[in-house]
């Protein structure tokens, strides 16, 4: 029976060394037994570019990550990574080091149970404008090859700024409007053809069921690893969330 693996909003980092270890026993049995591990972004807590790899200055859970992946790709198990709004600045340099491939958000995949739609969720929250201003910003061309022009202390120094600044920015949001918009979901199950959804990023693990346009639809999200963490099984018997 084949089984494919979600996971997302890992946040891997040296201040959080208990994920860390979590994700590297996830490595060793639940993804080892898998056809295919599918990231959906924020596998790291931030990403400063590819030379986080070879730079002195870079950190070395970085070259960890990647040779923990590289050991299921060259076991035949297929690595699918999505960029999320923490690290969508992991490169060919990574893919190339891990054997993992770049998976386009969104992206649909073909599964026993009919077509599913993925994506890392952070488009869905359209109520969060000055995040979806920010996001269209940091997406492009011109503002990633100015950020990536600076060394990777700067690079590092920047990101911990932002971070700052964007706990300062949360705590005085609404929370609401960081959850996904319920006719932004209805779009995207409409635009991909899809009645299976599976997205992170809200940090709010769960199943939807709900109807478009007279048709059943299930919304599935994910778990982030700051606390117990988990993932999606999907295999021949239908999807399931698993916490650890």
């Amino acid at each position: 029976m084949s089984q494919a693996l979600f996971i997302s909003d890992l946040h891997l980092t040296q201040e959080r060394p208990d994920a860390n270890e979590q994700f590297f026993r996830f490595l060793g049995s639940e993804a080892k037994r898998a056809q295919a591990l599918y990231v959906l972004g924020d596998l790291f807590e931030y990403w400063a570019g590819d030379d986080e790899l070879k730079d002195p200055a870079g950190d070395p859970l970085a070259a960890g990550v990647a040779h923990g992946f590289r050991r299921l790709s060259d076991a035949g198990i297929a690595i699918h990574v999505m960029h999320g709004n923490r690290d969508f600045l992991v490169g060919s340099g990574f893919l190339a080091a891990s054997g993992a491939r770049f998976l386009d958000d969104p992206s649909v995949i073909h599964a026993a149970s009919g077509p599913v739609a993925l994506m890392h969720g952070d488009t869905l929250c359209t109520d969060d404008r000055d995040y979806q201003a920010w996001r269209l910003t940091a997406r492009s061309e011109a503002w990633q090859r100015k950020f990536l022009a600076n060394s990777l202390s700067e690079r590092h120094a920047a990101i911990g700024a932002l971070r700052e600044k964007s706990k300062q920015v949360i705590a005085a949001k609404p929370a609401e409007i960081m959850d996904v918009n319920a006719d932004a979901v209805r779009d995207a199950f409409r635009r991909h053809g899809v009645r299976q959804l599976i997205h992170g990023h809200t940090h709010r693990p769960a199943r939807h069921d709900i109807e478009v346009d007279g048709a059943r639809c299930v919304r599935w999200v994910l778990p982030d690893w700051y606390g117990r963490g988990g993932y999606l099984a999907l295999d021949d018997v239908g999807p399931r969330l698993v916490s650890f």
